[in-house]
């Protein structure tokens, strides 16, 4: 699909599994980015639907797949990509997401803008599989409010990061998680790095429901990586205060699903969606509908 030869400005990094559902629209937004200049590097992990074919009939020599026969898990096929990558900036999405146009062309802006910066989001929207908006995810700006509780977690969801390729390589992902993969990697990494965010919805972020399932998981997970991070940094003190805060906001997560609030809570997390963000998700979604009609059969 790529020509060796060829070096892109940004590297798009996907994992899927069983994405088959939802991996053709999220190709099909990279392809109608303003910026034209990357490449998109598909990792399947170890998929049993037909995810990879659907990646396959897109015939774009930008985009790489790369098969594997079993499962190693989100943080490990990043590291996978990450090694692949050529680009001088290295972009995130999930294979269930969708990315509004302007996002590469505005988070590459961003981070050529200011060299400090190493890694930063934007702005999300929360959709459901049947095209509702739920919400926008709240946005931080500067680093020093991504990191004010470093030990509690950091407001940077990981969908919508885009940073410098060697500020990915020098920062992996701990390839034995598999939930909290992106908070860890940021607690390891904040006191060296600079992060930052873009105050505009740049991502569509898919979310039928908030499930106990993850949630619970992802919270003991990150507990565990404030703990190691304590004893290497030795801020025990603090540690502790994350670990409580996120032990009882698990108490308060399973509490919230026995009385049946959950859509309640997500609704809770979100801020309201902005005249301007619906009317852009809106076109959005009618050239992607428009562009999947005109590829026929293809996701």
């Amino acid at each position: 699909m790529r020509t060796a030869e060829r070096v892109p400005l940004v590297s798009i990094i996907m994992s899927m599994r069983n994405s088959a559902p939802t991996v053709g629209a999220a190709v099909r937004s990279v392809l109608m980015q303003t910026l034209h200049d990357w490449e998109l590097i598909v990792i399947d992990d170890g998929s049993s639907d037909g995810s990879s074919a659907v990646v396959e009939g897109f015939d774009d020599e930008r985009i790489r797949l790369i098969r594997e026969s079993s499962s190693a898990g989100l943080a490990a096929r990043l590291n996978q990509a990450v090694a692949l990558s050529k680009g001088e900036f290295i972009a995130r999405m999930d294979a269930d997401d969708i990315c509004f146009p302007e996002r590469l062309a505005r988070q590459v802006a961003r981070l050529r803008e200011d060299p400090q910066l190493d890694l930063i989001g934007c702005g999300a929207v929360v959709f459901t599989s049947g095209g509702e908006l739920v919400g926008e995810l709240p946005v931080r700006l500067l680093h020093q409010e991504i990191a004010a509780r470093p030990f509690v977690g950091f407001p940077l969801p990981h969908p919508t990061w885009c940073g410098r390729a060697n500020w990915f390589r020098n920062n992996p992902y701990n390839a034995e998680l598999r939930y909290a993969e992106d908070q860890d990697l940021l607690l390891r990494s904040f006191r060296h790095s600079r992060l930052g965010g873009l105050d505009q919805v740049l991502l569509g972020y898919r979310q039928d429901r908030l499930a106990l399932r993850k949630l619970l998981p992802g919270r003991t997970a990150f507990m565990g990586s404030v703990w190691r991070n304590a004893i290497s940094s030795g801020d025990a003190l603090a540690a502790l205060a994350g670990i409580a805060t996120n032990g009882a906001k698990g108490v308060a997560d399973v509490a919230t699903f026995a009385l049946g609030l959950n859509r309640q809570m997500q609704r809770k997390r979100l801020r309201s969606v902005s005249p301007a963000t619906r009317q852009q998700w809106r076109q959005l979604d009618e050239h992607l509908a428009s562009a999947r009609n005109s590829a026929g059969s293809v996701g």
